[in-house]
């Protein structure tokens, strides 16, 4: 008979951002979220209102924090503002990405920072990526000890920490990652060990269909569960 999990931590990937050009905004402060984005972000805050949420700790850019907002002014909470679950660095930064993978063809002078996908060549090594997140999540974790906490970040930190958790390759698809805007990835813990992993997608009726295709806002089927 298995236990029940004691502490659920969830990792919720921000609302759909203002961004017309496509560019790949990474840490850049000035993108917020759009009138989408906002609607997005206060489902999330519906959807969860009946949850035993008692911590929120949130990316400090600003799309994460205008995320967090709805549901820390629904519960009453302080969102606690933590580094460690920021966007990844890339070297893409600032690149418009409107064509998606059309971009890198048209663009030789960039091949050469794909040359290791394990890496990867092209950002932030996956394992620091998967250091720091899981810190941070051990630390709310602890907050919400007997409860459950939030934390808001982004979609590669997200996915990354996931494949870890799984211990799955981080070798992977853009394309094919289930994390899409506003999704829940869901750490359910047994005392400090995770005992299973489950996702869903409270907004994921307010996505549009082409945007599931992107490349940065990939998901998959809400609600799956993996033991």
């Amino acid at each position: 008979m298995s236990q029940t999990p004691d502490t659920i931590v969830h990792l919720l990937r921000h609302g759909e951002v203002h961004n017309p050009q496509g560019v790949l905004y990474g840490r850049r402060d000035g993108f917020h979220l759009s009138d989408l984005g906002t609607r997005m972000a206060q489902r999330v805050a519906d959807a969860v209102g009946d949850r035993d949420i008692v911590h929120l700790r949130s990316s400090p850019l600003e799309r994460a924090q205008e995320t967090a907002a709805p549901l820390a002014a629904a519960r009453g909470l302080e969102v606690v503002l933590d580094e460690r679950v920021l966007e990844s660095t890339n070297v893409f930064e600032g690149i418009s990405f409107g064509e998606g993978a059309r971009t890198l063809l048209k663009r030789p002078r960039l091949w050469r920072h794909l040359w290791n996908p394990l890496g990867p060549s092209w950002g932030e090594p996956y394992k620091q990526i998967v250091a720091r997140m899981m810190s941070a999540v051990h630390d709310a974790r602890v907050a919400a000890q007997g409860h459950e906490a939030v934390v808001v970040s982004h979609q590669l930190p997200i996915w990354t920490t996931r494949l870890h958790v799984e211990k799955r390759s981080f070798i992977h698809d853009p394309r094919k990652r289930q994390c899409t805007l506003c999704s829940l990835t869901s750490f359910h813990f047994v005392g400090d060990q995770i005992a299973q992993v489950s996702y869903s997608e409270p907004a994921g009726d307010l996505i549009p269909v082409q945007d599931r295709k992107a490349p940065f806002s990939a998901g998959g089927a809400p609600d799956e569960e993996r033991p």
